[in-house]
């Protein structure tokens, strides 16, 4: 399970390093624009063409991620996906809205 961990968190600074996307990601987030779903993607909260534009970006390069750690590990995409979607959630800065254990969303 520990490999798993460090190849998670690999992944995890891999998607954080897109500094365009993550800059964008972190303002949608922080304006209430854009939350995180349990499910490892986020979601656009405020129906703009730039949000849409931005999660879709992030959640097909999340897919991607996903995809190549579940490979990597023998493992359902769905599951890295779960692995990650708690260390984002984790890490979310206050006031980044979230869905909690019962799909309700919330804020950090």
């Amino acid at each position: 399970m520990k490999p798993r961990f460090l190849t998670l968190l690999a992944a995890l600074g891999v998607l954080i390093a897109y500094p365009v996307f993550a800059l964008d990601l972190h303002q949608a987030r922080s304006s209430g624009m854009v939350g995180e779903k349990l499910d490892g993607y986020a979601s656009a909260l405020k129906d703009t063409p730039e949000v849409d534009a931005l999660v879709a970006d992030v959640n097909a390069k999340r897919k991607q991620e996903y995809a190549r750690i579940s490979k990597q590990n023998g493992q359902p995409v769905d599951v890295a996906a779960k692995l990650a979607a708690a260390q984002i959630i984790n890490g979310l800065e206050p006031g980044s809205p979230y869905q909690d254990e019962n799909g309700n969303w919330k804020t950090r």
